[in-house]
């Protein structure tokens, strides 16, 4: 078929009936990813106290999904191109329960790693789903703003959902029963996506390459592996060999892909220059973030006292703010600037995590409700507007390779910060002056993270139990503190540079037929 056949497009498949009603159903597997992420903070003390992690456990078990996912969001992308979008986002969504089950009922440190690994493999095949599917039941840009907007804003409503209902349920039951959460979504999903949702496909994909999903997988977990060691332990011959041979993959990835006749992922993409800069974006954004709201949950809970379902509420500004800045974003990117826009969330977000910085355990709340706002507007319109640069940089027949590099971008900058700012909370945390008195197996057990401080000081005299957490709570403050301060710097040196890679860049006005 010829480039001049291919822009041709009836009425119906402009503004195919059902569409929105279609949309709807895409949005429950962006609820299901979103309310997955957000529970899992809350849960973590609750988590902690039972299985007993240690700090490098706790640690994985907060980002080794991210971490698989970033290995196989390209894979599963390219493979929803080849199968149809609409048959792997079903079997995703359907694993995708299966394995929140054996999450619930993780019984060890390593089970529980074990089960976020596979609910890593089970996610990376929704999100890159859902953005491909957008973008082949909205032809007309203002309306594909909107819907990417509808997107974005049900991602952060279910990280608003997440907590709150999480926190009700810690309330009455026990820790794992926020992951059975997913089921009822994942049966919605299911059963009326497969009567609602259209299928898609690339109609000539080619085959997929075995070899290139080996390189891809390998490279990403070896690079990400190799950061999180250093920043956890400092150099050694282990995570210099992990990035050295992920890095190598990465490049042998890359080389394979610029001479098959059907990549993988089409390295072409990233010529146009809206198209890297809005995945450039997305990656340092997510990285300032991540590790920021990995880490804020304890806060609330474990330094100011907060029960799970407040801290839940208390999290609320954010996704409001993301939701209501999601829904204006592309009409704002029309009326001003792609890259003002852009810019102007993400220095938003920057601004806020500097005032993180100065926050101590009797933080008032209106502050740090102020701040979480400014950071879900910031998010809300910076991730919109770069989403949908990116899906329309691209022909909708690689729909789902483009929405699988915007959800690698988002998928690795988590991991990697929740791996260096985690990282860095934890180095600066264990550094903390253990009080006179504690014996040595308690003192141990602190150091580890502050839920275990909390843990330990159940069995101290009470004066030298809250010597303990004032101790450790402190050293938990100084170390969030740090951590908001590099992801500020990241977050308004990410606004700079967005500000020249998405010059001339603009959304789409009238109906571009690809």
């Amino acid at each position: 078929m010829s480039r001049i056949e291919q822009r041709v497009e009836s009425p119906e498949e402009l503004h195919r009936p059902g569409r929105w009603i279609a949309l709807s159903v895409l949005v429950l597997a962006v609820l299901l990813v979103a309310i997955d992420a957000t529970v899992l903070g809350l849960a973590t003390p609750f988590l902690t106290e039972d299985l007993e992690p240690t700090g490098t456990q706790l640690l994985w078990i907060g980002d080794v999904y991210s971490f698989v996912i970033a290995g196989l969001l390209v894979s599963m992308g390219s493979l929803g191109d080849r199968i149809g979008r609409k048959k792997l986002l079903l079997c995703g969504a359907t694993a995708f329960g299966a394995v929140s089950v054996l999450n619930a009922y993780a019984h060890t440190p390593e089970m529980m790693i074990l089960a976020r690994a596979l609910l890593g493999v089970a996610g990376a095949t929704l999100m890159p789903s859902t953005l491909a599917l957008i973008r082949n039941l909205f032809h007309d840009p203002r309306e594909r703003s909107l819907a990417i907007g509808i997107w974005g804003a049900m991602a952060s409503a279910g990280a608003a959902v997440g907590p709150v209902v999480g926190g009700l349920l810690l309330e009455h039951f026990w820790w794992g029963s926020v992951f059975l959460i997913n089921l009822p979504v994942m049966a919605v999903l299911v059963v009326v996506g497969a009567k609602m949702i259209p299928e898609s496909r690339n109609p000539a994909p080619g085959p997929w390459d075995l070899a290139s999903v080996g390189l891809s997988f390998v490279g990403m977990i070896g690079i990400v592996y190799a950061i999180k060691e250093l920043a956890a332990h400092g150099p050694g011959w282990e995570n210099i060999a992990a990035g050295i041979g992920g890095v190598l993959a990465l490049c042998w990835f890359v080389r394979r892909q610029l001479t098959l006749p059907a990549p993988l992922l089409d390295m072409r993409l990233f010529h146009h220059r809206g198209f890297s800069g809005a995945v450039l974006a997305d990656l340092l954004t997510i990285l300032g973030l991540s590790g920021l709201v990995f880490f804020l949950s304890q806060f609330l809970q474990l330094v100011q006292g907060r029960g799970p379902l407040e801290a839940g509420l208390a999290e609320l500004p954010a996704a409001v703010g993301a939701v209501v800045a999601g829904l204006i974003a592309g009409r704002a990117a029309r009326r001003f600037s792609v890259r003002s826009v852009v810019t102007g969330g993400l220095g938003a977000i920057g601004l806020a995590l500097a005032a993180v910085t100065l926050i101590h355990k009797e933080t008032s709340y209106p502050l740090l409700g102020a701040v979480l706002l400014v950071v879900g507007v910031g998010a809300g319109l910076a991730f919109t507007v770069t989403s949908d640069v990116i899906l329309s940089s691209v022909p909708k027949e690689q729909a789902g390779s483009a929405g699988a590099v915007s959800e690698t971008a988002y998928e690795l900058g988590a991991a990697l910060g929740i791996a260096l700012l985690g990282s860095i909370v934890t180095g600066v945390y264990q550094k903390f002056d253990t009080p006179q008195g504690v014996p040595p197996g308690p003192a141990a057990a602190a150091h580890e993270s502050l839920g275990g401080a909390v843990e330990a000081a159940h069995g101290l005299p009470a004066q030298q139990g809250q010597a303990l957490v004032s101790a450790a709570q402190e050293s938990f403050v100084e170390g969030l503190g740090f951590a908001a301060g590099v992801g500020a710097a990241v977050l308004l040196a990410t606004a700079v540079a967005a500000w020249f890679l998405l010059r001339g860049q603009k959304l789409e006005d009238g109906i571009v037929h690809q």
